[in-house]
């Protein structure tokens, strides 16, 4: 029993990260219809900067905010910068291409992936880094038996907040309506006086901002990064998306919460080196069965 509860949480852990990602595919494709394969790679850049303020910054960051101050800076700065990265993209690889089609759209975002991850590796070399101990701790409480990281359950709590606060955005408020509109049909949306390249500016950055959060995030949980590892962690997000419904932000949150647990049960229960395909062969299993994902495609309302 011992055992199965902190696998959970490290798997809660782990799907939180995949979670925070996902949301970002799930609202491009929601009202862009586009797969955003650079997504990854803006969460790797996040890693970075969080890297380069935390590690790099130390003695001043830590003098002037202290270690926890520190982190909640590098969240922010990280989340600021891949906003504005996010931004960008759109506007140079995908906007001028739109009318094209979705295809060409595909390959602007896999050309968008490859240059950031090279520009990654061009700036920061090709090394991995590692988020040190100086400036991050790794406290570690014992309640009844069991292990419990503090850093692990202040990453769960402000990535369960973060879904929160987009979900009352995106379900709760005026702007979220006109968003939910947008996804259900752009074209009508803009007729009836929906603002479609706000919405368009909100969901390149606010989703980029989102997986460069998770970037310093995983640095500081697992304290190494490189500048591949977004296809790796895009990818799980991607699956996540596709588990919990593409374009339905909840199942985005779902199905990464549920990969997370899936995974590190995979990995506990029969061999590291099957983790993935457990994890794919559950994946196919939900798609035979139920082809859009477990909450459904992306759900909408007219407005």
């Amino acid at each position: 029993m011992k055992i199965i509860i902190e696998q959970l949480l490290n798997g809660l852990t782990m799907g939180a990260f995949y979670s925070l990602i996902a949301m970002g595919y799930s609202m491009v494709y929601g009202v862009m219809k586009l797969i955003n394969f650079a997504h990854g790679d803006f969460f790797t850049f996040g890693s970075y900067l969080g890297y380069t303020l935390l590690v790099m910054g130390v003695a001043y960051v830590t003098s002037t905010l202290g270690v926890w101050g520190g982190m909640i800076a590098a969240m922010l700065i990280a989340a600021i910068g891949t906003g504005i990265l996010g931004i960008a993209v759109e506007r140079i690889a995908y906007r001028p291409i739109y009318p094209a089609g979705r295809l060409p759209a595909v390959v602007s975002a896999l050309g968008a992936s490859i240059f950031i991850q090279n520009s990654i590796m061009v700036i920061w070399g090709p090394r991995p880094h590692a988020y040190t101990s100086e400036v991050i701790p790794g406290y570690i409480m014992n309640i009844t038996g069991f292990r419990i990281n503090i850093l692990q359950i202040i990453i769960l709590l402000l990535s369960f907040c973060l879904m929160g606060i987009l979900y009352y955005i995106v379900q709760k408020t005026t702007f979220g309506a006109a968003i939910r509109a947008s996804a259900l049909d752009r074209e009508t949306a803009a007729l009836m006086g929906i603002n479609i390249n706000l919405i368009i500016f909100f969901i390149f950055a606010l989703g980029p901002a989102l997986g460069g959060t998770a970037g310093v995030m995983v640095g500081m949980y697992y304290r190494k990064i490189s500048f591949t590892m977004g296809w790796n962690y895009g990818l799980k997000a991607f699956t996540a998306t596709i588990l919990g419904g593409i374009g339905n932000i909840p199942g985005a949150m779902i199905g990464g919460l549920i990969l997370g647990v899936l995974e590190m049960l995979g990995s506990t229960y029969l061999s590291t080196a099957y983790k993935d395909v457990f994890v794919f062969l559950v994946l196919i299993l939900v798609l035979l069965f139920r082809p859009t994902g477990i909450l459904g495609e992306k759900i909408a309302e007219k407005v």
